[in-house]
């Protein structure tokens, strides 16, 4: 797991002030969307289709700031949608940086080179860059030419201004082994991108795109074969390791959607950002008015395929937290992904 020291010592120390509290479901990042438009139409993507006065609305910053303050966790990331189409995404981060709030900017990078100057560097901020695969992989995947190389040039761009630049890969059946070990290699290693992130497409009911989302089966030896030969160690991933022990079927765990909850336009979302059953105005509300046993593989067929991070990784991390000998190998694993 390559999360900075300082912000796994908060994470751990947030983690252990939710146990003295004795609370059993609590947040460990927002996903925050400010808005749902975007300049691309990625075919995977189910949150392009809402309607077009949905798409015009952009979230005021009293009203994201306040979300995750009030919530309470120590870090948010912020989506869409296209987060830098909102006039006003500087001044959120601006503020939830302030707060010491770990901020993960996510973005297509397509307005990244334009829009750097509206920000500064920090240890709580990153750009978390969408990298699907290498050139015509991840061009088809977002259905425009170019976007590949303008990434590319973004992460570097960043870089080089000493911003801490994070990427998250989304994977479908369409992808090997050797596909994911070639974009891994060429952000871990050509790139030097600080952390990467990685997960299995979710089959959102609306995206266009309904064939090519991957089974539990298919992740898993995917996952498996990817990892072979010492990759897993080598790569910078922003993962625990229990997680990634669940993408290769080491391991299998119950969902806790709820650590990673999402606000939206039309407020926190039920049961989370892959699928909506309502809306409800508190995180509160949304923790107290969900029915959480009735989501997770074997109880909704919605759920059958995921194994999404926003469902799973807060269970990994949870019980890396509740074991030593856990913790400690994800210490380990850390530190050596920092030498690297």
């Amino acid at each position: 797991m390559a999360m900075p020291i300082r912000q796994s010592i908060k994470v751990a120390t947030y983690l252990f002030e939710q146990k003295l509290r004795k609370r059993d479901k609590f947040p460990l990042i927002v996903e925050l969307e400010p808005l749902f438009a975007c300049n691309l139409k990625c075919e995977g993507c189910g949150k392009i289709q809402h309607p077009a006065g949905v798409l015009k609305q952009r979230m005021p910053v009293a009203q994201a700031v306040g979300a995750v303050l009030e919530s309470g966790a120590p870090m948010v990331s912020i989506a869409g949608g296209e987060p830098l189409m909102h006039p006003q995404i500087d001044e959120i981060v601006r503020q939830l940086v302030a707060k010491k709030k770990y901020v993960f900017l996510c973005t297509n990078a397509m307005l990244l080179r334009k829009k750097m100057d509206m920000f500064t560097p920090s240890p709580y901020f990153a750009f978390a860059v969408h990298i699907d695969g290498m050139r015509e992989r991840h061009d088809e995947s977002v259905a425009k030419e170019g976007v590949f190389d303008e990434a590319v040039e973004a992460i570097k761009e960043a870089k080089r201004r000493g911003f801490r630049v994070t990427t998250n890969s989304t994977f479908f059946n369409t992808d090997t082994p050797q596909t994911v070990i070639e974009v891994l290699n060429f952000l871990n290693d050509d790139l030097r991108v600080d952390e990467m992130m990685l997960s299995p497409a979710y089959a959102y009911e609306k995206a266009p795109d309904q064939e090519h989302f991957l089974g539990v089966e298919q992740t898993r030896e995917l996952f498996k074969k990817t990892f072979a030969g010492g990759n897993r160690g080598r790569w910078r991933l922003n993962h625990s390791p229990l997680f990634l022990d669940f993408l290769e079927g080491k391991v299998d765990f119950p969902c806790t959607a709820w650590a990673i909850p999402n606000y939206s336009l039309f407020g926190w979302q039920k049961p989370c950002y892959l699928m909506s059953d309502g809306y409800v105005p508190t995180y509160r509300q949304l923790i107290e008015d969900t029915d959480w046993d009735a989501y997770g593989r074997g109880k909704d067929p919605r759920c059958a395929n995921c194994m999404a991070h926003c469902g799973y990784e807060p269970t990994a991390v949870l019980a890396t937290m509740g074991s030593l000998k856990e913790s400690l190998r994800a210490m380990r694993e850390t530190v050596s992904a920092h030498r690297g």
